[in-house]
C-alpha cells in the first residue's frame, strides 16, 4: 500500500452554478479561481498526487482550465463520476434522473485507483493553508487496527463558515474528550440570527448553536478501507433510499461515516482548523471572498503572482 497521502478533489459539479467552467469568475488578484488556492496549499503541505473527480461533459474544459496548469507540480489523475459508474447488476437509472448519486458515490468511483491514505475536498471551497497541513500530517499516521478504520476530518468553527447573505447547510459535529467524532448532524438551514448562529428545521423555530462549535465542510481523511464499505452500501442505497425520491436522492459522505461510527467500525479524529472557510454560496459573497484573498496575499500567505 502507498503511504504517501493522495488528494481527491470532488469537481464533478464544478462550474454548474455558472453555466460551465469557462464562465467561472476569477476570484484572486491574479485571476485565480478557488481551486488554485486549494492545490497550492495542498502542494505546500506535501501532497504530490491529485485525483480529480469530474464528469465527461466538462473533461476537456477542466483539463484546460485546471489540470494542465497543475500537472507540472504534481501527478494528476482523473476519475469520471457518471450515473452508470459502479452501478451494480440488477439496478437501472430511474427515468428522469440527471443528478449524480452524491459525494459518497463520487469517492466510490475512485476505487482501484487509490491504494493509500487520501484526503477529500470540494473543488469550490477555500479551506486555508493550515487545514491541509493538519490533514496531511494526520494521514501520514493513519492505520486501521483490529477491524476499526482510522479516519479523520478537518473541523471549522461555525462562525468561520457563515455568510451574511442567507442560510447554509452545515454538518454540526459532536466530539468526545479526546477530540474524536461522536456524532454529525446535517443542519440544512443555518444562518446568523441577530448576529449569532442558529438553525431551523421548520422555518419558524430557531435553535442557537455556539459560534465555536466545529462543523464539517467536507474535508475528510480516509484509508482505502472506505472503498469496500461503500461498495457494500451503494446497492442498499439504490434499493432502499432511491425509490423514495428517484430523481434527487443522494448518498452523502457524512451519512456513511455516521453509520460506520454508530456500528463501531471506525474512529474519526477531528482536527480543528484556525482558518476561515470561504465559498461563494451566494453571488453577494464574491466581493468579501475576493477582498479576503487579496488581504492574505498582502500578508504574504500567498505570493503576489499567479499561483500556477
Amino acid at each position: 500500500m502507498s503511504t504517501k497521502p493522495i488528494l481527491v478533489v470532488m469537481a464533478a459539479g464544478m462550474g454548474s452554478r455558472y453555466g460551465g467552467l469557462k464562465q467561472i469568475d476569477p476570484i484572486g488578484p491574479h485571476g485565480e479561481i478557488i481551486i488554485d488556492y486549494s492545490l497550492f496549499d495542498a502542494i505546500r503541505a506535501g501532497f504530490e498526487r491529485v485525483v480529480f473527480i469530474i464528469n465527461r461533459r466538462i473533461a476537456d474544459d477542466f483539463r484546460d482550465i485546471v489540470g494542465d496548469r497543475v500537472k507540472a507540480h504534481m501527478q494528476v489523475d482523473y476519475v469520471y463520476q457518471e450515473l452508470t459508474e459502479r452501478l451494480p447488476d440488477g439496478f437501472s437509472i430511474p427515468e428522469g434522473r440527471r443528478k449524480p448519486w452524491g459525494t459518497a458515490h463520487a469517492i466510490l468511483c475512485c476505487a482501484g485507483l487509490i491504494d493509500g491514505p487520501f484526503a477529500v475536498i470540494n473543488a469550490d471551497d477555500y479551506y486555508g493553508r493550515h487545514a491541509y497541513e493538519l490533514l496531511y500530517n494526520r494521514l501520514c499516521r493513519s492505520a486501521d487496527r483490529n477491524g476499526v478504520y482510522d479516519y479523520s476530518m478537518v473541523g471549522f468553527r461555525l462562525a468561520n463558515t457563515l455568510t451574511e447573505h442567507g442560510s447554509v447547510a452545515r454538518g454540526v459535529c459532536e466530539t468526545d474528550a479526546d477530540g474524536r467524532l461522536t456524532n454529525i448532524m446535517e443542519r440544512t438551514r443555518v444562518e446568523l440570527v441577530n448576529g449569532s448562529p442558529a438553525f431551523t428545521e421548520d422555518g419558524e423555530h430557531w435553535t442557537a448553536v455556539p459560534a465555536d462549535n466545529l462543523v464539517s465542510m467536507n474535508m475528510w481523511g480516509f484509508t482505502p478501507s472506505l472503498f469496500a464499505e461503500l461498495e457494500t452500501r451503494f446497492p442498499r442505497f439504490l434499493a432502499e433510499t432511491v425509490p423514495q425520491n428517484p430523481e434527487k436522492s443522494e448518498m452523502y459522505i457524512p451519512m456513511e461515516v455516521g453509520a460506520l461510527l454508530r456500528e463501531g467500525r471506525c474512529t474519526v479524529d477531528v482536527l480543528s482548523s484556525p482558518d476561515r472557510w470561504y465559498g461563494v454560496t451566494y453571488r453577494e459573497d464574491k466581493p468579501s471572498v475576493t477582498a479576503a484573498l487579496r488581504r492574505l496575499t498582502d500578508e504574504g500567505v500567498y505570493p503576489d503572482r499567479p499561483l500556477f
